[in-house]
């Protein structure tokens, strides 16, 4: 009798294998549902023109997402929400003056030349929001426009004439003075600002959500904020060291960016001691930017900076093989 023979072709990766329920789509899911409580406070601070805006963004970051793998003819992933996160984050670093067209570039710059041409979700190598962001201040004027909390203030949806201005607390911290706000309104986000930057309580509370859901880890961000902590409270240009330390946490962009924007899985290191340098490194540039810098805020552009050092930070705490020798160990 003839001896048959099978020939069974698998591949597979390398062990352990555990199934997860867990995808892009829950992960960005999650991430929008911690966004949520920010957009509605800055529905309530800024009026509806607030959410026009970060709907505007969505559509336009899904839309050139679609666009580009249409017409490059690769796997459309518009439904695993990675562009929609892009969408709202490039927003709430707006602001709620911002004209739809600006906002609308942006969101080319951000998912076309950012993500798609480095080849898509996991290949770009800034933050595509932070990155969409700097790419707007080509009109200073637009990106720097501050309305005056509250609804009766509030821009159109349709239209951003005769809105009433004012200073923010980051303008005021630049000059090296305390704001006039207390530190109570600054944490709960009646001051001016961006679109989503300006509560910190609200942010906070999509911080706790994504660590219950164990999307981030808190690594990042504590050592974001601690270390702006820190180096406000040591060097407070003459004012009270408590008070300068704590309208710099909860003023400007930092817990947005601590939160939501450092942390990002693509643009940031993988090893824990990688992660905490570059959290380090995030928070002392940020201080040195807002003390320096001609600009008031220095959150984006200290992300942007630690993104194109991600590639060494990684080789920080690298685990090492076992049964390694120590030479090859050390490489």
């Amino acid at each position: 009798m003839a001896q048959m023979k099978y020939f069974y072709e698998l591949t597979i990766s390398s062990s352990p294998h555990v199934h997860s329920p867990v995808t892009t789509q829950t992960i960005m899911r999650d991430v929008l549902i911690a966004l949520a409580p920010a957009l509605v406070g800055s529905v309530v601070f800024f009026g509806f023109r607030a959410l026009t805006v970060t709907l505007v963004s969505v559509a336009a970051c899904m839309l050139w997402e679609w666009a580009y793998c249409k017409v490059m003819k690769v796997n459309n992933k518009v439904y695993d929400l990675s562009a929609a996160v892009t969408g709202v984050l490039l927003a709430f670093v707006c602001p709620v003056t911002i004209p739809y067209w600006t906002i609308i570039l942006g969101a080319f710059f951000a998912i076309v030349l950012v993500k798609m041409l480095f080849g898509g979700l996991g290949r770009n190598i800034v933050n595509p929001a932070l990155a969409g962001r700097a790419f707007m201040f080509s009109w200073p004027v637009l990106m720097s426009t501050w309305v005056k909390v509250g609804f009766e203030n509030a821009a159109s949806p349709f239209g951003a004439a005769d809105v009433v201005t004012a200073a923010t607390p980051m303008g005021n911290l630049h000059a090296g003075i305390l704001p006039e706000t207390s530190i109570m309104e600054s944490f709960w986000g009646n001051v001016g600002g961006c679109i989503g930057e300006t509560s910190a309580a609200l942010l906070l509370v999509g911080f706790v959500y994504l660590l219950i859901r164990k999307v981030i880890t808190a690594r990042i961000p504590l050592a974001f904020i601690g270390t702006v902590a820190v180096l406000t409270f040591l060097f407070p240009m003459g004012n009270a060291r408590i008070d300068w330390m704590l309208y710099h946490l909860f003023s400007g962009g930092l817990m947005l960016g601590a939160i939501f924007m450092a942390t990002d899985y693509v643009t940031s290191p993988l090893t824990k001691l990688g992660q905490i340098v570059y959290g380090i490194g995030c928070g002392a540039l940020t201080v040195l930017i807002r003390y320096f810098g001609g600009y008031p805020e220095g959150v984006s552009y200290a992300i942007l900076c630690m993104n194109c050092c991600v590639v060494l930070l990684d080789r920080i705490g690298r685990p090492v093989k076992f049964g390694a020798p120590k030479k090859e160990a050390a490489k």
